[in-house]
Formats: C-alpha cells, structure tokens, sequence
C-alpha cells in the first residue's frame, strides 16, 4: 500500500444524504479512499452499501453532499460521468451480454469501426488487458459459457480499458472457489500497487481482514467510523456493524441427536453424483462441503426432485420414498431452501406474502381459492419471530435486502412443517446480524428434533454450526468428520481436493 498519512484522498465523499419515497437511505454519510488502498465498506443489508456505489456509478445523485476527486468536486450525473471521472463499478450481479464474447463485452458501447482491422485490435487489446491481471480469459468464447470467475475477470478488464482509477467491488467473491479468490486477490493486490484505489464489499469478515487496508462502517444509512484494519479486532468490527453485541459468532447449541431418518444409499446421476451413501439423523445439523462443482448442490437437488436420479434408494423415518418432483418431496416432509434465492427461491415481481402462499396453497386455501386472511395471519407470525424487516406484506419480494429474502424463503418452508429441511449456502451475501439469526433458527429446528442438511463454501461456518461433516470432490463423499470442535480448516480442505 501506498503513503496515504501525506496525501490527499484521491475520493472523498463528504454529508452524501438520499432518500426515497419513504425511506432515509443515507444520512449525512463521509468516506475517504486514497491512491492504492482498498477500503472495505462495511455494514449489514440496509445499511446504505449499495444506494453509496450506485451514487459513485452515477446511477443516483445524492440529495445533498459533495464528491471529489483529487479534491476537484465532481457531478456524477450519469454512468457516462462516472467512467469519464475513471470511475469502475463491478456490481454483483454482472453486467455481461450473454451472447457477446469476452472481448466484445469489454469493449460494448465503445466500439470502434466495423472494419476488420478495428476488430482485430479490439481483440488485441483484450488480450493485453488479461495479460496485465496474469490471467487466462479465452476471448472469443461466448458471456454465457464463460465460469463465474472468468465472467469476473471480464467486469474488471472492462474497467480497466476504461483507464480506472477507482474500482468498486460489491461482493466481488460470494460465488468463487477459494483458489478463485486467492487469484482475486492478487489480481486486487497488483491493481493496489499501480495506485488505483479500491472500494471492496464483503459480508466476508475473513476476507475484509486478508485484503482491506482500511474499514468504513455504515449503520442504517449512517456512517458509524473508520479505522485502518490493522487497529481493528473481528469483534470490534461486528460490533459496529449491527450496533450490539453478539458474543458468539457461530451460537451452535447442543440438540440431542437420536436415530437416522433421512437414509440415502448409492445416489448416482452421470458423473456429477456418484454413488453417495450417508444418513442424517434426529436433531442433528449434517455440514455438506467441498468445493464448487463437487456435486453438492447436484446432490440435494436428486433427493428434492428437481433432477431424475439414475440409480439409488431414499428412506426418511425407514419408509422408501418415490420422489419424481419436489412436489413429492415437500409431501414427504423435506424442504430446500436453494442456493440462488432470487432465480430458484422467490418469485422476484409479486409480494412477499404471495412468495409465502405458493407452496403452502393445500394448507390456505378452501376447494382452490386462497383464504388471504389466513395467508396474512400465518406470514404475520413469520414476520414476528423471524424479524423480517418489511413495511407490510404486499412489498415486492425484489425490493428486499439479502437477508430479508432469504428469510422470506424460511418462512415458506417453516409453515410447511417439513421434518428434513435442506439449507444450500444460507448465508451467502447476507450481513453478520441476519446470519446469526438463521443460525439460531437452526439451533431452534433441531431442538424440535429437525433435521437439517447444510451445505456451505464457508468453512467457518461449517465447522462452527456442523454436527458432522461430509466432504465431497468430483460428485463422491471423500470423507467424514464426526469430531468438529476438533478438526481444521486445513482437514476439511484436504477432503475437498483429495
């Protein structure tokens, strides 16, 4: 990192207030970002993330306030201003046309010539700019077969051929094997030391500690403080972020662990599910991990009905089930709750009582028409001992937080009463004070004798919430921990890549 204790911020943003219809999403908000730093920007959903780098993307001007670069005021009245000011905003979700290639979509919208020469320097160039990062993208293999990771590698040449001065990362890692972000992270690391500054969002806290130099914290639209990371403990920082103390990070409660009831023997499905054997069993919160592409996903997705299995048995409390549908599976009593909440778990444009009732329809309604009454009654007191933060139950379930969708999702599955209930990365993208929510909730489920099965790329959070683990590489479970307070992350990768 470079000297910053004598230079001026290369960004400054100084009492940045907006608001929308109802809303107060920032208020009086202060940040400061120097040449070669990466400042984590830190705070629950909500806090005021998102609405600070859509005003730095120009997608929204700020009600009052100023911003500044190299202490020149700036009016980021649009993107077009925002990329002029060297401003790069890779969004979470990415901005990619799926049928361009890859160098194409570098250069979308500042295309030169049709000529056959402008193309081939196009090219040329996106080669450079990959070579500059270290990396390997191939350039002429469409958006959509390209992995998440070479997807993001495009966002950021992208910005880079726009001669970037600062890059705004927003939750750059949620989808990206660890030895993804460790090549993110050199890739941020090499951008740090050419003097470009960096704004870097996470709900990541081991990261935040690996690659930030300083933190910024934002409370409900409020700037909290701001410390360089090194002056900072893990504890300090989640303080700050949810405005309380939360002692435990993973709050795993001891439920007694009785029989086996959900028995899975010999699944196979092609190559990506082979032969998996294992049970989980009363009260007992079984860890799934490994690494992307395992089959861990694919697996859950066999005993839930989503996909035919080719071969193998499943019992639940020693009765052979037939599951062709998650229809079947949900009537079985088992439940998942899907890694991509916003494409597989919500319908994104109707309300979020609307996305409770879909799979309860045979419970709320009479000869097939909903009783909306009894609809509102039961999501209320899912609203109540979940604490899903709405204004009322007729917002549209897009317009929630991470946190508040996903507990959206719980509440439609908890009314279904389902005895096996299957979490697929439950706290991915989601802030520390809601994932220790989802985590007592568990604690609650298995006390009433749950079962659940979750999987999770976090190993932290594996081995803090986990009863046993399984491991799996290339669709097959390479291993089993049965003693979790002991093991390491160190063990559990090793499983993974065996």
């Amino acid at each position: 990192m470079v000297n910053t204790v004598d230079t001026a911020p290369l960004l400054e943003m100084s009492g940045i207030e907006k608001s929308f219809p109802g809303v107060q999403a920032l208020s009086d908000v202060s940040l400061k970002l120097h040449r070669g730093e990466v400042l984590a920007l830190m705070g629950e959903n909500g806090a005021g993330k998102s609405t600070l780098i859509k005003m730095l993307g120009g997608a929204h001007q700020p009600d009052a306030g100023t911003i500044a670069i190299d202490g020149k005021r700036v009016d980021l009245s649009g993107p077009m201003a925002a990329i002029e000011a060297g401003i790069g905003v890779i969004y979470q979700e990415f901005n990619l046309i799926p049928a361009l290639t890859a160098w194409e979509n570098i250069f979308l919208g500042r295309e030169q010539s049709g000529l056959l020469v402008a193309r081939s320097d196009e090219r040329s160039r996106a080669a450079a700019l990959f070579e500059r990062l270290g990396v390997q993208v191939p350039l002429d293999i469409p958006g959509r077969q390209l992995s998440i990771a070479q997807q993001q590698l495009v966002e950021i040449a992208k910005a880079l051929s726009q001669d970037v001065r600062i890059l705004v990362m927003d939750e750059p890692s949620a989808a990206l094997t660890p030895q993804e972000v460790e090549r993110l992270f050199a890739i941020i690391r090499e951008l740090r030391s050419q003097g470009i500054g960096i704004i870097y969002i996470s709900h990541r806290l081991d990261e935040i500690f690996d690659i930030a130099d300083s933190i910024t914290v934002l409370r409900d639209g409020r700037y909290v403080g701001d410390a360089p990371t090194s002056e900072m403990t893990r504890q300090q920082l989640i303080e700050m972020m949810v405005g309380r103390s939360i002692e435990n990070e993973f709050p795993k409660q001891a439920a007694e662990i009785g029989d086996a009831r959900l028995v899975v023997t010999g699944l196979c499905r092609g190559a990506t599910v082979r032969d998996v054997c294992f049970e989980v069993r009363r009260g007992e919160v079984l860890g799934l991990t490994g690494l992307v592409g395992a089959g861990r996903t694919e697996l859950v997705r066999l005993i839930f009905g989503a996909d035919a299995w080719d071969s193998g048995q499943i019992t639940l409390d020693g009765q052979q089930l037939n599951i062709n549908s998650p229809g079947d599976a949900i009537r079985a009593g088992i439940c998942l709750l899907t890694e991509d909440r916003k494409t597989q778990g919500l319908v994104l444009c109707r309300s979020v009582r609307e996305n409770f009732g879909l799979p309860n329809l045979r419970h709320l309604s009479v000869f097939g028409v909903m009783q909306q009454r009894q609809e509102r009654r039961a999501f209320a007191g899912y609203v109540d001992s979940l604490t899903i933060r709405i204004p009322h139950q007729e917002q549209l379930a897009k317009n929630l937080s991470g946190g508040n969708q996903q507990k959206v999702v719980l509440a439609k599955w908890l009314q279904q009463n389902a005895e096996v209930l299957i979490f697929d990365e439950p706290t991915r993208g989601i802030d520390v004070g809601a994932k220790h929510e989802i985590y007592q909730l568990m604690n609650d489920l298995t006390g009433q004798g749950k079962s659940i099965i979750m999987i999770s790329s976090e190993l932290p959070e594996v081995i803090g919430m986990s009863d046993r683990i399984l491991v799996m590489h290339e669709g097959r479970i390479t291993g089993e921990i049965t003693d979790v307070p002991s093991t390491t992350q160190e063990e559990v990768m090793g499983l993974a890549i065996n």
